[in-house]
């Protein structure tokens, strides 16, 4: 076993230990206070639907250890049962070792291991949501949802891949630069025509019928200076009774989506706040910070893969020939993630740094914080959220702030 195949094992097995020693943590603090609703949510939250988020909590816990167990016993087979380098010569045998046959091996390993991960999405949907009442999508939809989903990130991530790999072969030492700004330029493309041509494959988007609850909303648009093209609902009830709002798109084609769970759920004010918060991340330009704070970690990322490119130790210690830009560039797909883990923390700090601010901007633009509390506690509640993490876990995984840290923070608003 090579330095750097000892090494894959420390991080995955590091990982899987990290991963397990949180879900545990995070389980016993929640089993220390089941016993009774927590003091500050007494006269909102029941005692059966408390006992219920903790069940809930715990059952979501025990699945993501199944699941991140399933992820590393998979990508361990993956990268040392010696499965891909037979499989790239099996395939680049049939289609040779072209630029395309290249993107298409990656492309084949990216369905073989989505394949494997179908049981355990399943067993979420159809066995974990739907024992808790959240969910209300059809097995020909869920079917429905993964083809199109499938045949979409063959559409754009095929092509994409054989543009990377042509760079490589055509540019020389700094192809990785240009493939980055064409990765960023992507990114961004995708997140325009999204709310246009990709959204709608998914859900219906129908304009929120004219109204009080429309005039308010666009009437608190207007007060914050926040231009959207349409306030439109979502019928995100066909598939969950989980509830969210957002806005997507840029400049002309931006558009406020509440789905309909979210309209059925919150009172007039409380949906107003909702949006003022969605609103307060645009005016705070939280969407351009987190895209180009993503820019700026894919462009190291970028790097390494070029430098590990240029070591010939690096593809045959997983058994593949030196110098093959394909397998190079798939097995760095698979190791990424056992190094961002670790920075975790990190990007979810920044997240509920933004989350805390976008509520102080809400605050403001409504001139009062009850609405938004009392939002916040609704939505908790219907969706059975942990109100006892370990404040640990939290910080590790959660991108939003606890309920209780944010009506800490609110109230120190109205101080």
């Amino acid at each position: 076993m090579s330095e750097l195949t000892a090494g894959c094992w420390i991080l995955i097995v590091g990982k899987w230990l990290a991963q397990a020693g949180l879900e545990r943590l995070n389980q016993r603090h929640v089993l220390a206070h089941r016993g009774a609703v927590p003091l500050p949510f007494r006269e909102t939250i029941s005692s059966e639907t408390y006992a219920k988020s903790v069940n809930y909590s715990l059952a979501k816990s025990r699945f993501h250890v199944v699941e991140f167990s399933w992820e590393a016993g998979v990508l361990l087979a993956v990268l040392f049962s010696g499965a891909l380098p037979w499989f790239y010569e099996v395939f680049s045998g049939a289609l040779g070792r072209s630029v395309w046959a290249g993107a298409g091996f990656i492309t084949a390993v990216a369905v073989a291991l989505a394949l494997a991960e179908l049981p355990l999405d399943w067993q979420a949907q159809f066995n974990l949501e739907q024992r808790f009442g959240f969910n209300t999508t059809t097995p020909r939809l869920w079917w429905s949802d993964r083809l199109k989903g499938a045949l979409l990130g063959l559409g754009l991530g095929y092509p994409l891949l054989a543009l990377i790999l042509t760079l490589f072969a055509k540019l020389g030492a700094w192809w990785w630069v240009w493939a980055w700004g064409c990765v960023v330029l992507f990114q961004l493309a995708v997140l325009l025509l999204a709310p246009l041509f990709i959204l709608p494959l998914f859900n219906k988007f129908t304009p929120l019928p004219d109204g009080p609850l429309r005039e308010g909303l666009l009437a608190l648009s207007r007060r914050a200076d926040f231009r959207a093209r349409d306030i439109q609902v979502m019928d995100g009830s066909k598939r969950s009774r989980h509830s969210n709002a957002f806005f997507t798109g840029l400049g002309r084609w931006r558009k406020i989506v509440l789905f309909d769970t979210l309209i059925g759920q919150l009172a007039a004010p409380e949906l107003e706040s909702v949006l003022a918060h969605e609103i307060g991340h645009f005016k705070l330009r939280h969407i351009p910070k987190a895209l180009a704070l993503s820019a700026a970690g894919e462009l190291p990322g970028f790097y390494a893969v070029s430098a590990l490119l240029g070591q010939p130790w690096f593809c045959r210690a997983f058994g593949f020939q030196a110098g093959e830009a394909a397998p190079a560039l798939l097995l760095c797909g698979l190791l990424c993630g056992l190094v961002v883990f670790w920075l975790s923390p990190l990007l979810r700090g920044l997240s509920r740094r933004h989350e805390y601010q976008a509520d102080r901007f809400a605050a403001g633009l409504m001139g009062e914080t009850k609405p938004l509390a009392s939002a916040l506690r609704k939505l908790h509640e219907k969706n059975l959220s942990n109100l006892t993490p370990h404040p640990f876990y939290s910080r590790f995984y959660y991108s939003h702030p606890t309920l209780l840290e944010r009506e800490q923070a609110l109230s120190a608003i109205r101080q």
